[in-house]
């Protein structure tokens, strides 16, 4: 890349003469909204070999824990909940705890497997229709689950026992219903002008705790809003490695006029106007720009405006920037932009006219930067 060059009206009321009876009907609406309130609760149940024998119908219970304003437990029975199965079966519910409710609910009862597998064994409501729709619980400790959930030992022999431990997890979406009717107001919120409020701060340079030499040129700044917006400032000014003399920087490596375009996308979320800022009335000077912005963004962690740079560059490959626009784009990834170049340079009629300028005088300029890998197509 080259371097930067810069040169009140009174309310008026009127009558109208048309009967009550010539106005149209009013018309109403409303919409009834039903959805779910979800939630899980994870039960991990230790010594599980010692909880058998308990007896049938005898369960061990999770914590309560709450769903859509309704309590829940879960309820593990290690010789099952049904005596005509005598203990083949483990069995698994999960119980409504609140008081005196009439509770619309969806259920999913999943027992993880252990080996990392991820072949859990999962009972869902969810995903899927139900015919007669959701369950309804009615009253404190109506349950919904499985009898024979599994059996026993098929349980003690496979990846769901590990250590002697089982691990449930119990998602809740609870039913709701709600009516919504036209709303009876409208407040006009103004879009945020941060950007500009911040933009303003920099310009008066008031409060500013920070200056950096660029080339000669003093810029001054706020250490918060660089460390708010760039890791590599947060930790050049806060970090355990931050710089001895925090009140003035200097920075190598980089032309003023890039930096200063950095504070402003910096303070200002939005690119600066590079014509203005170079004061050059060119494309190339305002890619140009552009590349070096890139440069520097990825240099201190804006990945947003890395991105901005990209996007724009994108817009502008020409014949005589493309080669230094490709050499960027390999040096920092940006991998969009190398293939709108390798697209730029694959057709006829430009790869003719690079050829023809890589033979003349202008090769050094055009070719400059440009990996070695696509040097030799152009010979």
């Amino acid at each position: 890349m080259g371097k930067i060059l810069r040169e009140t009206a009174r309310p008026s009321f009127t009558c109208s003469s048309a009967s009550p009876s010539s106005a149209p009907p009013a018309t109403t609406s409303s919409t009834s909204v039903t959805d779910t309130v979800r939630g899980s609760h994870r039960f991990k149940i230790t010594g599980y070999a010692l909880s058998k024998g308990i007896g049938i119908g005898k369960y061990i219970a999770s914590d309560i824990f709450s769903v859509g304003g309704y309590d829940w437990a879960i309820y593990f029975y290690p010789d099952g909940k049904s005596v005509e199965d005598n203990a083949t079966y483990v069995s698994l519910f999960i119980a409504l705890a609140s008081e005196g409710a009439d509770v619309r609910a969806l259920f999913e009862l999943t027992l993880l497997d252990q080996s990392g597998k991820e072949r859990h064994k999962v009972h869902s409501h969810f995903e899927r229709t139900l015919e007669s729709g959701p369950y309804t619980l009615k009253y404190r400790g109506s349950m919904w689950g499985y009898k024979r959930f599994f059996k026993r030992t098929a349980l003690e022999t496979s990846d769901y026992l590990k250590d002697d431990c089982l691990s449930v997890n119990c998602s809740v979406g609870v039913v709701k219903s709600h009516t919504e009717g036209p709303k009876i107001y409208k407040i006009p919120i103004m879009p945020s002008n941060i950007g500009q409020q911040l933009g303003k701060l920099l310009e008066s340079g008031k409060g500013s705790d920070v200056s950096f030499e660029v080339n000669g040129e003093v810029f001054a700044a706020h250490k918060l809003v660089l460390a708010a917006r760039s890791p590599v400032f947060r930790a050049q000014l806060f970090g355990p490695m931050k710089d001895q003399n925090t009140r003035c920087i200097k920075i190598e490596d980089m032309e003023a006029p890039v930096f200063k375009a950095l504070l402003h996308v910096i303070y200002y979320d939005s690119l600066p106007d590079m014509q203005e800022l170079t004061g050059l009335n060119s494309k190339g000077a305002t890619t140009l720009m552009a590349q070096h912005l890139l440069a520097a963004a990825d240099r201190y962690g804006l990945e947003r405006v890395r991105l901005m740079c990209e996007t724009n560059l994108c817009e502008d490959v020409a014949i005589n920037t493309v080669a230094t626009t490709l050499a960027l784009a390999e040096q920092h990834h940006c991998f969009q932009l190398k293939a709108v170049c390798l697209k730029f340079v694959a057709q006829p009629e430009n790869l003719r006219v690079l050829r023809r300028c890589v033979r003349g005088e202008k090769e050094e300029e055009l070719l400059e930067g440009m990996p070695k890998e696509y040097y030799d197509d152009f010979h």
